[in-house]
């Protein structure tokens, strides 16, 4: 029985600001599930960003993907998170993970085991928000917790779901012991999605979450043709995990090997790979695509809008709904 399957949009992270809660309230108004926000060093902070959708929306429930554990002490984190869900009750989700190596190391923030402290991390903030008092070891760099509790003015609730963003294998497992469910970056291929899940492990419920680059078009090659240029990154050693358990992995990482420049990798990509690691075509065609990956284990499906202006990709994306 193929899973259901919640369809998300991404509020693009260099959206201008003046359209940002616009392009909230129009995800809300054309149906999609949920309104997932980033925080990419040198863009906009997650937190803040995901109060100013909810309170401009009514409905949407809203992710946050991803938090860096090293650059937040576990407290803090709990006071913002549990200021969100008790504003905004069963509206969101967080995201947090190990952050962009490149990018912790250029704010010195990479930690000496970063598994180590993302899950000493997440083992606080879930015991902080259920109003527990925590003490921790200060695992892989981060500061000890000593009796740490938020006041019970604070507490929400019911505390929101905190889902790891990771992809490595031991950070899935990781992901499977501590957290309500994990995010995965794009591309999110059924093959990925169903070993990333059998990865994790979980014995109990576990939200999936998957992003993709996603473009809706009665033309499909003019759809496969805009996706195109997002998956320029795919080659790099970073994605490995995303393209070892397609069919056409090897040939994929051959194809990367033989081309000087990401420019020309994604350039020479048979529109077949593109359909396949991405979510883009005719609305039917990217239906069936969904439907895979709900299959494979994906709870929810959000949508990257590739090039063009956002508000009109998100409309065309919403044909599918």
């Amino acid at each position: 029985m193929t899973r259901p399957l919640a369809v998300a949009a991404l509020l693009p992270r260099d959206l201008p600001a003046d359209q940002v809660l616009p392009f909230a309230r129009r995800a809300e108004q054309l149906g999609f599930d949920e309104l997932w926000v980033v925080e990419d060093l040198g863009f906009r902070g997650g937190v803040a960003q995901a109060a100013a959708v909810l309170a401009a929306t009514r409905r949407i429930r809203v992710g946050v993907g991803i938090l860096p554990a090293a650059v937040r002490n576990p407290a803090f984190a709990a006071m913002e998170v549990a200021t969100l869900a008790q504003l905004f009750p069963g509206r969101v989700d967080v995201g947090v993970g190990h952050g962009m190596p490149g990018w912790m190391r250029a704010v010195g923030a990479w930690p000496a085991r970063p598994l180590g402290l993302l899950e000493e991390h997440l083992s606080a903030l879930t015991a902080l928000l259920r109003g527990e008092a925590v003490t921790t070891e200060g695992t892989g760099g981060q500061g000890p917790l000593t009796d740490v509790r938020l006041d019970p003015s604070a507490v929400p609730g019911t505390p929101p779901r905190l889902l790891a963003g990771v992809r490595g294998p031991r950070s899935l497992a990781m992901s499977g012991r501590v957290a309500d469910g994990t995010v995965l970056a794009e591309p999110c291929a059924p093959e990925y999605v169903e070993a990333a899940r059998a990865q994790i492990g979980a014995t109990g419920p576990h939200r999936l979450v998957g992003y993709d680059v996603a473009a809706v078009d009665d033309d499909a090659t003019a759809a496969l043709a805009r996706v195109r240029p997002a998956l320029a990154w795919i080659g790099e050693p970073d994605w490995a995990p995303h393209l070892a358990p397609v069919p056409f992995g090897a040939e994929l990482a051959g194809l990367r090997a033989a081309c000087a420049t990401r420019e020309e990798f994604a350039a020479r990509m048979p529109d077949a790979w593109v359909a396949h690691l991405s979510l883009a075509g005719t609305p039917s065609d990217v239906r069936a695509a969904l439907a895979a990956r709900a299959a494979a284990g994906l709870d929810v499906s959000v949508l990257l809008p590739a090039a063009g202006d956002p508000m009109d990709a998100l409309v065309e994306l919403a044909r599918i709904l």
